[in-house]
């Protein structure tokens, strides 16, 4: 067969995944600044190989603020709506906290197409767009310059959000067609998909035509990864951890599946469109570590990066980083090499980490510890609050951790956390690469209602929906989907907002959202008369991989090990380890604790029992 690649951009590493239908491969290599140069070094230009991308590109243009010029038209009287937005306050009391700046400035801001001014792309958002989108389309024919539709972005009530969201799409477009051209001018594969929020592929231009779906793009392949793992295990809750050099990425998955919701929060700004319920932090193996102005050790959200990197790497970088700490404890062998090329110089790191230390008075064992228990506890924040924040206990879940460095801290962040297992999956430092393989073709759309309780138009609606999905599967793909998926948001008359359940009957529906409610809040109200406000449809095709087609380890393999150094290629199926120890392998390192056991599945994962 064509060989199939996955390639992961990441703040530090490219993650590249390699399928040729028997060997499945793994590696790194440094993001370069033009992403678009490390990537195509990495993969080569076999012209019938199989692309699938996840990158940071949209992200990072919001992040850094490199986003285009827009301009906005929408109805008179409704040019700040973008400024004054929703009136919720995440930090109450916190006085130095603020909005971030709308990404459109006020003089482009417009009623009339005629009076927009010089920017780069041009959103179009009509208040009652989402019934009927006909004006918005014959006003674009007015407009002279790239244009988004808000009946195309974000076809639901909600001006503010609908709004939001298309100027985000919009100030992202630039940037992330730029990038596409550039990669696509590159690679010479025939088949080139990219990974979108809600853990679906779409061709490259689609990425580039709706930018502020690809958000997410690179978690969320860890998210249907860890999720394909859990369901071949048969572990009924999961909690990923993807641990990288510049973030971790936390997401929960039930039954196997993922429950892509209706929309983000990234930057503290609204991007209403399907997305993982991915919960990110400014906390990797590359977050540098500081004294703030009142004396206490800080971990991020600043990161060394690739460049200048952790001390370690003697690439000139001089702050403490977490990979200096874990160097400095002696969680990674000193001789691993990170990407296959990046050694590590354990007196650099011990030197950055004296440094910090002679600033808050402590040695450099205690800064280390420091270092990693401060690390530990963000990241015990965010796995808590995609699980116990949301009603779910994590100690019924199996934590599966990956990333360059989630095999570091995994076992220890599960034991905080009161859970049993942890998993390490096959490929654990490449695993977001690796689920772009796992991850479906996918087409979504989505239609406001308002529907009463016991509506008969309820039944129509959702066939229209299901076949308008089915019809743009196809038209993209040119295959028929082999999975169609029809959702409602629900809510009781008069609730200000809506909880997403599987679409069926009147009494199917009200049945799921009751017990949605009760989860989610602790109580339901039988007698309230509900109402669905918005429906939905997901349409998927076959994954290029499935979970079965990955080769199982042989169980007759010679452990390979000195000083309680093991090296994972060589261990056999069923084979256990107690700890102390670490386990390596090219592209990260597994640290079992002291009354941990380790035990190796028939799939190469490592399974990791708390003591």
């Amino acid at each position: 067969m064509a060989k199939v690649i996955g390639v992961d951009v990441g703040g530090t590493f490219t993650d590249v995944v390699t399928y040729d239908g028997e060997a499945i491969l793994g590696h790194k290599v440094p993001t370069s600044e033009d992403q678009s140069v490390a990537v195509a070094s990495a993969v080569g230009g076999i012209a019938d190989d199989m692309f699938l991308h996840g990158t940071t590109a949209a992200t990072n243009a919001l992040l850094e603020e490199r986003g285009g010029r827009v301009g906005l038209v929408t109805d008179a009287g409704y040019e700040d709506l973008l400024e004054i937005g929703r009136q919720d306050r995440p930090s109450l009391y916190d006085s130095a906290s603020d909005r971030p700046t709308p990404l459109v400035p006020r003089e482009l801001r417009v009623s009339d197409p005629a009076e927009i001014g010089e920017c780069d792309v041009v959103a179009v958002v009509l208040i009652d767009s989402y019934k009927d989108p006909s004006r918005e389309r014959e006003m674009a024919k007015a407009i002279d310059k790239p244009v988004l539709l808000s009946s195309d972005i974000s076809p639901e009530f909600r001006e503010f959000e609908r709004t939001a969201t298309t100027v985000l799409s919009a100030y992202l477009t630039p940037s992330v067609a730029d990038y596409l051209r550039s990669l696509d001018a590159r690679l010479e594969m025939k088949t080139r998909l990219i990974m979108t929020s809600a853990g679906g592929l779409i061709p490259f231009e689609g990425g580039t035509s709706s930018a502020g779906r690809l958000v997410l793009s690179g978690p969320a392949g860890g998210a249907v990864a860890a999720a394909a793992l859990g369901q071949h295990h048969g572990y009924e809750t999961v909690l990923s951890f993807d641990m990288g050099g510049t973030s971790t990425d936390v997401c929960r998955i039930t039954e196997g599946a993922i429950s892509v919701g209706p929309g983000h929060m990234i930057a503290g700004r609204v991007n209403r469109v399907p997305s993982v319920p991915i919960r990110t932090i400014g906390a990797g193996g590359g977050s540098i570590a500081w004294v703030d102005p009142g004396g206490a050790l800080r971990v991020g959200p600043q990161s060394a990066g690739a460049e200048p990197g952790p001390a370690c790497y003697l690439t000139g970088g001089t702050l403490p980083t977490v990979t200096d700490a874990n160097v400095a404890a002696g969680n990674i062998p000193p001789d691993l090499a990170l990407g296959g090329t990046v050694a590590l110089n354990v007196p650099a790191a011990r030197s950055a980490i004296a440094s910090l230390g002679d600033e808050i008075g402590l040695n450099e064992e205690q800064t280390t510890a420091g270092i990693l228990e401060v690390v530990d506890s963000h990241m015990e924040h965010a796995l808590r609050s995609v699980s116990v924040e949301e009603g779910a206990d994590p100690r019924d879940a199996v934590l599966v951790a990956f990333g360059g460095a989630g095999g570091l801290h995994g076992s220890r962040l599960a034991r905080r956390l009161g859970m049993a297992t942890t998993l390490i999956p096959p490929l654990s430092g490449v695993f977001s690469a690796l689920g772009l393989m796992l991850a479906p073709p996918r087409a979504d759309r989505a239609r406001t209602v308002m529907l009463p309780s016991g509506d008969m138009q309820l039944a129509a609606v959702i066939a229209a929906i299901r076949s308008e999905t089915s019809d743009a599967f196809n038209e993209t793909f040119d295959v028929d989907a082999t999975e169609l998926i029809v959702s409602v948001d629900v809510r009781y008359l008069g609730q200000s907002h809506e909880l997403e359940v599987v679409a069926g009957s009147w009494d199917e529906t009200r049945r799921r959202f009751e017990a949605l409610h009760v989860q989610r809040f602790g109580f339901d109200r039988p007698d309230e008369p509900i109402e669905v406000v918005n429906v939905r449809a997901a349409a998927s095709g076959s994954a290029p991989l499935s979970w079965s087609d990955l080769p199982s380890v042989p169980s007759n393999s010679t452990p390979q090990h000195r000083d309680g150094i093991w090296q994972r290629e060589t261990l056999p199926a069923g084979f256990e380890i107690d700890g102390p120890g670490v386990v390596v392998e090219d592209n990260s390192a597994v640290l079992i604790a002291a009354g941990d056991r380790l035990q190796v599945l028939a799939d190469g994962s490592l399974e990791i029992s708390n003591g």
